[in-house]
């Protein structure tokens, strides 16, 4: 499964930005798509997921209420709606995906078998 990651940028505190990645995998809608970031000196971080075969979403308390991760099947692409973005945002994001693991590992980086390159989120205050 390759991914596609792109949206990245330089942006103010307050903006917002959008997160795609996009896979060829024609079993996309079965596959749990994850976004996860990495700040410099800092583990890499659960962000949001959307379960396989479903519309269940999952946040990090961090960005939940801000954050909106959604899946288009039509163009198999997974979105990451980022707004109200905070300096403490910054950090490279990536996209993750897996079509075996179970519910309670969605926050899990180690259950992800495919990785995106990082894409680079900047936020200035």
């Amino acid at each position: 499964v390759q991914l596609q990651a792109s949206g990245g940028g330089l942006v103010q505190a307050g903006d917002s930005l959008r997160l795609s990645c996009t896979t060829s995998e024609p079993t996309f809608s079965r596959l749990t798509m994850a976004w996860f970031r990495q700040a410099p000196g800092k583990e890499r971080e659960f962000v949001s997921a959307v379960f396989r075969g479903s519309s269940s979403t999952h946040y990090a308390d961090s960005v939940k209420g801000r954050f909106t991760i959604s899946r288009d099947t039509a163009k198999n692409t997974v979105y990451l709606q980022m707004n109200s973005l905070k300096p403490d945002d910054t950090a490279v994001y990536y996209c993750a995906s897996d079509g075996r693991m179970i519910l309670s590992s969605v926050r899990n980086p180690t259950a992800y078998n495919y990785w995106g390159q990082g894409i680079l989120v900047t936020v200035s205050s």
